[in-house]
């Protein structure tokens, strides 16, 4: 029976969302220490199936498995494998559908947190602190500025007209007709949305574009009591940058589900900065997407063997 071997099953939930009947599969919780970790433990193994981009794949790590037939991600989008590498190593790259739901709702739990106060308020009430000590954020009438308006980001527009929001987006190639139909306006550049907005939400994609499109000078223009949200890519925002501004006070605060750095290291400030709300990544982490995930990485694991590859991003 072939050898598969699932990475980063951090939740241990994998071998349980899906019937891998037929399928040697043995699930990994724990990201690798090192390089030669990861080697040393897939060297056996001919099918690896990896969670989103917990694990990259460059080119080095193709050369260093030569048993390796096929790679199944999760999602149809991986940056963080190398696909002519794969190709030039005769690895097939396989992928799964992804909800685009998750991280739309995890965008407004971090919002609603953090213009609430949630981590503070709760945390006085369950250590006998202050009965109430803080004054929230009205949404109504508040301005969105949402960076990016696809399916991600127009569910989050969806649900700041129901707050009673406005909304402006924009993107590169954003077009008025677009940004309507979103039920958004159209910001006539990035720095007229930055000034305007009480909110910041990222939902774009990272390309060589994107990366650090948001910087030092870019976080300046933001208003103090504004707020950044990113559940899309940290290096659209400068890391550095940002820590530097939330630091300083010259922001209200961020919500952040992504990092350079991923686990965060321990001692990393935005760990511990008082105006930040983090979660580990949890953007497309959910019950139905995990099931979707795996059910789906089981197709395509039995449909390569049978010859017939499924979901091909090379």
């Amino acid at each position: 029976m072939t050898r598969c071997a699932i990475l980063d099953d951090y939740q241990g939930v994998a071998l349980d969302l899906a019937d891998w009947s037929g399928i040697d599969a043995h699930p990994f919780h724990e990201p690798f220490a090192s390089t030669d970790d990861l080697v040393a433990a897939l060297a056996d193994y001919e099918i690896v199936v990896i969670m989103r981009e917990r694990t990259p794949f460059p080119a080095s790590l193709f050369a260093r498995l030569p048993k390796l037939r096929l790679l199944v991600t999760t999602g149809m989008r991986n940056a963080s494998i190398d696909l002519a590498a794969a190709a030039a190593h005769g690895v097939t790259v396989c992928g799964t559908g992804s909800r685009s739901t998750p991280p739309a709702e995890l965008t407004w739990a971090l919002i609603l947190g953090l213009t609430r106060h949630l981590l503070t308020e709760a945390t006085s009430l369950r250590t006998g602190g202050p009965w109430q000590s803080t004054l929230g954020l009205d949404l109504h009438g508040a301005t969105l500025g949402l960076l990016g308006l696809g399916k991600i980001g127009t569910q989050v527009a969806r649900v700041a007209q129901a707050f009673g929001m406005n909304v402006v987006a924009w993107s590169q190639n954003l077009t008025h007709e677009r940004a309507t139909e979103a039920g958004a306006t159209l910001a006539p550049s990035l720095d007229t949305l930055l000034e305007q907005s009480d909110i910041v939400s990222v939902h774009l994609v990272l390309s060589a574009r994107t990366r650090h499109l948001i910087g030092a000078r870019e976080l300046a223009l933001l208003r103090p009591t504004a707020y950044v949200i990113n559940t899309s890519r940290a290096a659209i925002i400068d890391q550095e940058a940002l820590v530097k501004t939330l630091s300083a006070g010259s922001i209200a605060g961020a919500g952040l589900d992504v990092f350079d750095e991923e686990p965060l290291p321990g001692d990393h400030p935005l760990r511990t900065l008082p105006n930040v709300l983090a979660t580990p990544h949890l953007g497309y982490v959910t019950s139905g997407n995990y099931r979707t995930y795996f059910a789906e990485a089981v197709e395509d694991i039995h449909a390569f063997l049978a010859g017939s590859p499924l979901r091909r991003l090379q």
